[in-house]
């Protein structure tokens, strides 16, 4: 066999291959597209397609349930017994009008919202409903126990154990049963944002439901109004017992208090301290005062106590200082002004001289009394600031003496302080119980009485089959995305794309169990071999090269439409005039040769074990530019010989002659070759059988080719039913119960190979 390269080209081996691919094996591809977020818009689109989807894949199961619950809704509400409602509405106050502040003693909730939920929750009460039934005589109406509806469940238990003829019941029990009639039919709407409540029954008589509506009002006033009395009552004979024991308490405290005052000569002057208290606070605060004195006497002294200087303010705020300063200041005036004409020894001059030394001597007397008053003061300020500190120390030990006696004083004094505010509390709010026990105020009003009804309030046709269609619809959509979730097989695109995260290179399509796989890939116009022309123009566009030069094509399992697909993929790039080479790689359960009936007794299993040359084992085919290399015989070891280094020197051998080599092998899931020939390849693409690949058998051998480092550039689905799938159109062909897939034979094979092949 001869390249259709140009000879001055250079051929393109394996290890060229390999060399420029990236480091990471599915950069080159784009990745799985796992880490790929959508936008917003798209993700939106993308999730209305797929409900949109779910919905026409499963609507007969859609239609069944919704047709069913409509006429079970249907048929419920013809068969009951239409019902009256008549409304009360009441007036609920949280409190009463008092005639005595404090009077009223029943318990007050904490909030308007908890006594209003108090009052609603007693209206819906056991104990008011047997009330009512007094109040109403149910119990004397055989009517009101007749069953309201018809019940499949009653009839057939009715049937199934007949009534036993037995002693009439009791009043009590009589009550008791129209009470829990009672419950069942009530109905207590609070008005929101009022004080307001409806009250509503309903029964198949009109003028009893007017009846019980009106009764359940007078009960729950009466048995408010009953409430109070009793809680009045109550609470005298309590507070009567309480006051005399308050009062033995009061007195036998307040004899304990003044035995212990006595004993340990404790007299209090105040609400709050004693006489030693009193006389320390107020030393203290004398002690203060003088301490400040001293220590201002004390900077006025010692400012002046070592300087002889006049310009102090101790000095100078001295009125006879300030004199002679004054005079001094003359005298040395006049002798500078009679030094002009005189010698400082004329006796004028002398004279003068005198007086000024007079004038500085008595200066100087001036200065020593206002030092000496000076210190006096200080001295005076430190020996009372000495006196009233060693009072203050004497006053503070009696002090605490005094508090360590008064410990136990002062706890009798608040147990008598506490047992007379108790005693005075106690009386008092007797009084007042005693005033209001006998005012009978009430905080519920009726304000729209009952009203007989003129028209039935239940049941309403038009509502409940609406409500049973919207139901119905609900839970049929409910159920089948149920379903949807459940079911693991891959029947779509979308899903396929999100289980496997892999890129849909092409979509093949289901044929027509009466149409021949075989005919349609000779047919070019069919929907079949064009999707296979969709798929190879893909190929061509997966590197940046174009076409792999190795493709390697697996299934996670049999079945699945990988065989025929290496065949059409491999046909189609024959077809364009380039030499490819099939390679079938599964040398477990080989059936390539059988399609295109060629010679299996040497081949892939023979070159790798050495027993031949991959020339001599290559077969030509009935299509132009198109060779094969069978498996070869089933070798023991066909793992290990897809390992050795005779497998690659194998793919670059091809290339230097074919321009595409395709590899068909086995399934992933159970066997190690995939994973050998994945690695081995430039690409791989996984193919999923529409209908019978499982979410989780693909994600497995997903898993198990990326840790072969073998490079994913897409998916391809296979017998993909469109109207089942859920897409509203479909092909008129596709793969039926004799397509050609792993470990499976198509029968009558070698009798239309030549036709499909054309001429060898």
């Amino acid at each position: 066999m001869t390249s259709p390269r140009d000879a001055n080209s250079t051929p393109l081996t394996y290890a060229d291959i390999r060399a420029l691919e990236p480091n990471d094996p599915y950069e080159m591809y784009g990745g799985r597209g796992l880490d790929q977020p959508l936008e917003k818009g798209a993700d939106f689109a993308r999730k209305m397609q797929a409900a949109l989807r779910i919905l026409l894949k499963r609507k007969g199961l859609i239609f069944a349930v919704t047709v069913a619950a409509f006429s079970l809704g249907t048929v419920r509400t013809l068969m009951m017994t239409p019902l009256y409602t008549s409304k009360i509405r009441l007036q609920i106050d949280r409190s009463v009008a008092k005639i005595v502040e404090g009077g009223n003693i029943t318990p007050v909730e904490g909030t308007d919202a908890e006594f209003l939920r108090t009052q609603y929750e007693l209206l819906l009460s056991r104990s008011l409903a047997e009330r009512v039934a007094q109040l109403a005589r149910l119990a004397d109406d055989q009517d009101f126990f007749r069953p309201r509806s018809f019940s499949f469940l009653a009839t057939i238990r009715s049937i199934l154990r007949p009534a036993q003829s037995g002693a009439p019941q009791s009043q009590r029990e009589l009550v008791s049963n129209a009470a829990a009639i009672v419950e069942q039919n009530i109905s207590v709407r609070p008005i929101p944002g009022s004080r307001l409540v409806d009250i509503s029954y309903s029964d198949p008589n009109p003028a009893r439901s007017q009846k019980i509506s009106a009764a359940y009002a007078n009960a729950f006033i009466a048995s408010n109004l009953d409430k109070r009395f009793e809680a009045n009552a109550y609470a005298k004979a309590f507070l009567e017992d309480q006051i005399k024991q308050l009062k033995l308490r009061l007195e036998q405290s307040e004899k304990a208090m003044l035995a212990f005052a006595e004993k340990e000569q404790i007299v209090s002057i105040g609400a709050s301290s004693s006489m030693v208290e009193t006389d320390l606070a107020n030393s203290s605060a004398a002690l203060g005062n003088i301490a400040r004195e001293r220590i201002k006497n004390e900077q006025l002294w010692r400012q002046v106590e070592k300087s002889d200087a006049l310009n102090f303010p101790q000095f100078l705020s001295s009125n006879a200082i300030d004199g002679l300063r004054a005079k001094r200041n003359d005298l040395v005036t006049e002798y500078q002004e009679k030094l002009q004409t005189f010698k400082p020894s004329y006796p004028v001059m002398v004279q003068i001289k005198n007086k000024i030394g007079e004038v500085d001597r008595q200066l100087a007397a001036e200065v020593r009394t206002i030092r000496a008053s000076l210190k006096n003061a200080y001295e005076s300020s430190l020996s009372q600031e000495n006196e009233i500190t060693a009072r203050v120390a004497t006053l503070r030990t009696d002090v605490l003496d005094f508090q360590k006696r008064s410990i136990e004083y002062n706890i009798l004094k608040r147990e008598v302080d506490t047992n007379r505010d108790l005693y005075n509390g106690l009386l008092q709010r007797y009084k007042e119980v005693d005033v209001a026990g006998g005012v009978g105020s009430n905080n519920v009003f009726v304000v729209d009485a009952a009203s007989l009804p003129s028209s039935p309030s239940s049941p309403q046709l038009m509502k409940s089959v609406l409500l049973a269609l919207f139901l119905g619809f609900g839970i049929s959509i409910a159920l089948a995305y149920v379903i949807e979730n459940f079911d693991d097989v891959i029947d779509s695109v979308e899903e396929a794309e999100r289980v496997g995260g892999l890129v849909t290179l092409g979509v093949i399509p289901l044929v027509n169990s009466r149409v021949d796989v075989k005919e349609a890939l000779l047919d070019a116009r069919s929907p079949l071999a064009e999707a296979y022309r969709s798929l190879c123009t893909s190929l061509q566009f997966t590197t940046p090269r174009g076409m792999p030069k190795t493709l390697f094509v697996t299934s996670a399992g049999a079945q699945e439409g990988k065989s025929i697909s290496s065949i059409a993929i491999t046909q189609h790039f024959a077809r364009l005039g380039l030499n490819v080479l099939l390679v079938d790689a599964d040398m477990r359960n080989p059936s390539l040769h059988k399609y295109l009936e060629a010679d299996n007794s040497v081949g892939l299993s023979s070159c790798l074990a050495g027993a031949c040359t991959p020339p001599d084992a290559i077969q030509k085919t009935a299509t132009p530019h198109l060779a094969f290399l069978s498996s070869g015989p089933l070798p023991p070891n066909a793992a290990d010989l897809l390992a050795s280094p005779h497998f690659m020197s194998l793919l670059s051998g091809s290339l230097e002659v074919f321009d595409l080599v395709i590899i068909d092998g086995p399934p992933v899931l159970g066997l190690a070759d995939a994973l050998l020939l994945s690695n081995a390849a430039e690409a791989t693409i996984f193919v999923m059988g529409s209908g019978l690949a499982r979410g989780g058998a693909v994600r497995s051998a997903l898993k198990r080719l990326e840790i072969s480092k073998g490079p994913l550039i897409g998916g391809v689905i296979t017998k993909l039913d469109a109207k089942t799938a859920g897409y509203g159109y479909g092909y008129s062909y596709g793969y039926g119960a004799d397509a050609f897939s792993y470990g499976t034979s198509v029968a009558s094979v070698r009798s239309t190979a030549h036709t499909i092949l054309g001429p060898s």
